[in-house]
Parts: C-alpha cells; structure tokens; sequence
C-alpha cells in the first residue's frame, strides 16, 4: 500500500505518518532524507529523533530514495520516508538537472511495484504566494509536480491541516 501524506510545516503530516507505521502492526524503518547543515535543523533532526520508537530501524539517505525503497521494502515492513521535499530540496542544491530527474524519474517508475505498506510524508508548499527567486519557484513547481505524480500511483493521500487529517484519496481506515 502506498500512501502520500502532505501538509504545509507544522501540519502534524510527520506525527499522523509515524501513528500510521505504528498501527500498521509492520516492522517500521524510518527513512530520514534530512541533512542537518545547521543548528536549528540539527534540533529538528534531534526532535523526530526523540518522538520514534526504539525499535524503528533508521536509513539516512538524503539523495537515492529509490535505492533505498528498492533494499528495504518488503511485504512484512512498514517504510516512512520523511520528508520529499527535503530530499527534493538535497536534489535541486546539486544543480544537476539530470540527477534530480534520474532520480524522481527512478521513483515514479518504481514506486508502485514495492511490496509492503510505504508512508510518504512531504510538504504542500503551493499553497502560498508565488517565491520570488527562480529556485525557489522551481522547488515549488517540482513539488507540484512530484505530488501530482505521487497521488495519481497513491492508494491513499492525506493532507494534515492543524493535525487534522482530511482524506483526499482512497479508503478510511
């Protein structure tokens, strides 16, 4: 089963996705595509950190998600990758365009395929006003993009606004 669940900072999109895995009976691994490039990010690595169980595996990978999808997955685990758009971000800070697109190329295609239940936690960033910088605009369109891409192969999406999930795609559970 795969399921996207997105919500703009601070939403409560990682908390309903760790609540997720936890219910899901599954053995957990936490894909973490976050790198900590400062102080304030480092605290907010610390604080997911403290609020997973213990006996959740933890996969840092903030490029080659797939690969790691590819490894983990199984029909008896439970994977959560936190969050895409970190990972999108870790992409576009290469200026590679062909790296970003091998990569998000490899997970559309892929995605679907995994056995085993997938939580894909990510930020809906869209929904403010136009950036003015062209990269930042550029994230904001590849996010877009991605997510309509990622919710066309859900089984499942959320959206979590002030920690309220609204179901936009798939069954109730």
């Amino acid at each position: 089963m795969l399921e996207l669940i997105l919500g703009g900072a601070r939403s409560g999109k990682s908390r309903l996705a760790e609540r997720l895995a936890c219910e899901s009976g599954l053995a957990v691994t936490y894909i973490a595509t976050a790198t900590a490039g400062d102080a304030e990010m480092s605290a907010r690595i610390a604080h997911h950190r403290a609020r997973r169980p213990a006996d959740w595996a933890l996969i840092e990978e903030p490029l080659a998600l797939m690969s790691v999808l590819r490894a983990e997955a199984a029909a008896d685990r439970c994977l959560l990758v936190d969050c895409l758009t970190l990972w999108l971000s870790n992409l576009l800070w290469m200026e590679e365009g062909a790296h970003l697109e091998r990569e998000r190329d490899a997970l559309l295609a892929g995605i679907q395929a995994l056995p085993g239940r997938i939580l894909l936690v990510s930020n809906e960033s869209g929904l403010g006003v136009v950036p003015l910088g062209e990269l930042t605009r550029r994230y904001v369109d590849e996010a877009g993009w991605l997510h309509q891409a990622l919710a066309e192969r859900a089984d499942r999406v959320q959206l979590c606004v002030a920690g309220l999930p609204l179901l936009l795609k798939g069954e109730k559970v």
